[in-house]
């Protein structure tokens, strides 16, 4: 393998780059790292302080807030599920 010369950057993270070791890809397709499970449109009224939580938080961990809503009633059903 080619080790690439990087003089714009400071020595210290120059010689941390040229020690690095190169690890083989692990991961699997982006389409692949999470499963797909089949859902169902619903049409559901809650409360103005909890979308707006739920989009806070949503913002803050760049998800979309209904996904973050499915995650939450998909923990609470997997816990309590029978």
């Amino acid at each position: 393998m080619k080790k690439n010369s990087y003089s714009e950057a400071p020595k210290e993270i120059n010689d941390a780059l040229l020690s690095a070791i190169e690890i083989e890809d692990f991961l699997p397709p982006p389409d692949q790292l999470i499963a797909k499970e089949e859902t169902l449109k619903i049409t559901i009224a809650l409360s103005k302080r909890s979308v707006d939580f739920f989009k806070s938080a949503a913002d803050e961990n760049h998800i979309p807030y209904q996904q973050l809503i499915r995650k939450v009633l998909d923990n609470y059903t997997e816990h309590y599920a029978k």
